[in-house]
């Protein structure tokens, strides 16, 4: 008896075993599935993006048609400005509105604004370049950086609501507690305590929005559109990085080719390194740690 049970004991053991190893194979074999495009695409754009670079694409304007040369500075320039002007506008609204949604949208009103953060977030942004193109485009007669960096703030809102909210939960009630009990407003114990303890938290959420942004080409064709000059004024069209990359990548040129392939790759350049920062503050901040 004592022996059979033994080897059922021990037969069943080596099958859980089994699955167990089986489970762990199959996992890391759907990892390195995932993993494989990512790279590829990162390896061929290195490949073909890194012959292209030098001093003149971060110096030069655009060439004339058909002359080779030239590089993107004011793409770099206006892709800057754009993101600034979107960042003004969605991170002020969405803090504002996750630190709502966290202190006090437990009702219906609260429901109600994440189901459209939600619903917003999952609209594709070629609607929302629509969107302020008859909102802002059509009413002002001309593509500007304004309607540019109104359509990038509409993108951002909530990532970065839904991030702030998600954050501002994770504080401990009797933190708040503490601060009203020692006399302080609801209001200043938000934004003195609440808020300054999440401070790297929500930075993360911020970079996550601006890496969204950063690549967003379809938004700009109907609101910024494009600029083959310099320009510093707001209410004008302006040049931007996207656009510029997908303008070069369907022309027949092959010196624009080349260029594309060159903004590509400081495209996702930067795109990384927003997102290695990113998880540089997550664990300064502590979040994920045991």
């Amino acid at each position: 008896m004592n022996k059979a049970l033994g080897k059922y004991l021990k037969f069943s053991y080596a099958r859980r075993k089994f699955k167990d190893r089986l489970m762990c194979v199959g996992l890391v074999l759907t990892a390195i599935v995932a993993i494989i495009p990512l790279f590829s695409v990162l390896g061929y754009v290195l490949v073909q993006g890194i012959p292209a670079l030098n001093i003149d694409f971060f110096t030069q304007i655009p060439k004339p048609v058909g002359e080779a040369g030239g590089g993107m500075a004011n793409a770099l320039l206006g892709t800057s400005v754009l993101i600034f002007l979107g960042s003004l506008l969605g991170v002020g609204w969405g803090l504002l509105v996750g630190i709502y949604l966290s202190e006090y949208g437990r009702g219906a009103m609260g429901n109600l604004i994440r189901f459209t953060a939600d619903l917003l977030s999952s609209i594709p942004s070629i609607v929302i370049g629509l969107f302020v193109y008859s909102l802002m485009v059509l009413p002002m007669r001309r593509f500007s950086a304004l309607a540019g960096g109104l359509a990038l703030g509409l993108i951002m809102i909530p990532t970065v609501a839904r991030s702030t909210e998600e954050l501002l939960k994770l504080v401990p009630t009797h933190i708040r507690e503490a601060g009203l009990a020692l006399g302080l407003p609801r209001w200043k114990v938000i934004i003195r305590i609440v808020l300054r303890g999440c401070v790297s938290g929500i930075s993360t959420g911020v970079m996550l929005a601006v890496a969204r942004v950063a690549g967003e080409t379809a938004p700009l064709l109907f609101t910024a559109l494009n600029n083959r000059f310099w320009q510093f004024r707001l209410d004008q069209p302006i040049a931007s990085l996207p656009v510029q990359i997908y303008t070069y990548a369907i022309s027949p040129f092959e010196d624009w080719h080349r260029q594309a392939w060159a903004g590509a790759l400081v495209l996702v350049g930067l795109v990384f390194a927003i997102n290695i920062s990113c998880r540089v503050l997550l664990r300064s901040d502590g979040v994920g740690r045991e």
